[in-house]
């Protein structure tokens, strides 16, 4: 933040007052302790959707031209405190008047076309968790209510708060997306691992847009269920190329990921961005509540080319269905890594809660054994490790296992545990000979 602004804040904070509006300064007695500024980039989001151009950039709220857009700020506090609450203005003439709340505390505060710069917008109580500070426009006679790029908080102690702090590594997008978080399971074998057998249930109201919810990952790829839109669901498996680039279009013909068969209706094409490879996926109306069975294998044909197959059936269906098969060349290996995650891929939808049940994992080797995995290690991506975002959970519930994120819930679980579920002895029954 600008020394100059900083200065100002300490200066304000620090004189007695005996009342204040609320672009006032704010009312206390005690010298500044603490100044926390929180990058709206990051950090908020639009809910509900106001016109299609009302925006949130990497510099904060950019465009607010309906009064239907609500931005909402969100951050964890550790511990109860008192605060004085700053909106930095991003350069512009605004002439309008905005609603601040948070916790069941509001106030109305009054821009101006020369408004001095941050603008006091109320001493709020802040409780200990995740805390959502509500913007919403009352009216206006600019083009926008507002462009902000930053919360600043005072507090006569430290802030121990929670948000994501910078843009580096494009952070604020991954921020936004939320935690991602993972079990990794632990094979109890020495053995050549060939098939993943998972069983996935989603809970009802649990399953928003952009939401993955992985079951059977391994070391090259992954397989599971999406929610693409309000109207699109897919079953999705992904193979990585050996060759590591974002750019599927630079991959050698010789490294590329090759298509052996796929399921009826089933889309197979490539994929960049977090790797690239060989993706194919089913448009397939799942519902949550319902339990979904996944199975897939890992196996070398002996030449330096390995074979990657995925099914998937509803429980309880007789039938399991194709999704494809690749082969991956320059590999020679088994199934290496069996773990599930879920993740948002959707930026805009970040704030919404997800979870999904995990509940009987088991593995074959070649020979067609199959041993039950029953446990596994609870682990987060970069914005969960750096305590960006907290909101996520995982671990064992009433004998399954489980992944929670998002919607900046106070959670509880704390990442590389271990976690054990009880044996269900549910082995499965398959007829490989009748596989598609």
């Amino acid at each position: 933040m600008n020394k100059n602004i900083l200065l100002i804040l300490c200066l304000i904070f620090s004189i007695s007052a005996t009342a204040c509006e609320p672009n006032d300064a704010p009312q206390t007695k005690s010298i500044i302790s603490d100044t926390t500024t929180i990058p709206l980039g990051g950090n908020t989001f639009i809910e509900p959707k106001g016109v299609a151009n009302d925006a949130i950039s990497e510099n904060g709220i950019t465009t607010w031209s309906s009064e239907k857009s609500t931005f909402n700020i969100y951050f964890k506090n550790e511990k109860t405190k008192s605060s004085a609450l700053y909106i930095a203005l991003l350069p512009g003439e605004f002439s309008s008047k905005i609603k601040c709340t948070l916790g069941g505390q509001s106030q109305v505060v009054q821009l101006t076309k020369f408004q001095k710069n941050p603008v006091f917008i109320g001493n709020f109580v802040l409780t200990a968790g995740y805390q959502k500070l509500v913007l919403e426009g009352i009216s206006k006679e600019t083009n926008s209510f507002a462009a902000i790029s930053s919360l600043i908080i005072l507090t006569h102690e430290p802030g121990e708060f929670s948000f994501v702090k910078d843009n580096i590594d494009n952070r604020f997008y991954w921020g936004r997306r939320g935690p991602s978080v993972h079990l990794s399971y632990t094979v109890p074998i020495e053995k050549n691992v060939k098939w993943f057998y998972n069983e996935v249930t989603i809970p009802v109201g649990l399953d928003p847009i952009g939401s993955y919810f992985m079951a059977n990952g391994f070391a090259e790829g992954y397989f599971g269920i999406q929610v693409n839109s309000e109207n699109e669901r897919r079953i999705l498996f992904s193979v990585w190329s050996p060759f590591k680039t974002d750019n599927p279009a630079s991959i050698p013909e010789d490294q590329k990921i090759k298509l052996l068969k796929k399921g009826t209706d089933v889309y197979t094409g490539e994929f960049g961005n977090e790797g690239s490879g060989g993706q194919s996926y089913l448009k397939y109306k799942w519902e949550a509540g319902k339990t979904y069975q996944f199975l897939n294998s890992v196996e070398p044909d002996g030449s330096g080319f390995t074979h990657y197959t995925a099914y998937f059936k509803e429980s309880g269906s007789p039938d399991w269905l194709l999704i494809a098969s690749f082969g991956r060349p320059k590999t020679d290996t088994w199934y290496k890594r069996p773990h599930s995650f879920v993740e948002n891929f959707n930026p805009n939808f970040g704030h919404i809660l997800r979870q999904a049940t995990y509940q009987n994992q088991w593995v074959s080797d070649s020979s067609g054994q199959w041993f039950e995995l029953t446990e596994a290690k609870f682990t987060g991506d970069d914005i969960a490790k750096r305590g960006y975002r907290k909101d996520y959970e995982g671990g064992e519930k009433s004998g399954h296992f489980y992944l929670q994120n998002g919607g900046f819930f106070n959670g509880i679980a704390l990442l590389n545990q271990s976690f054990t579920r009880p044996a269900a002895n549910k082995m499965p029954i398959i007829d490989f000979k009748k596989l598609p």
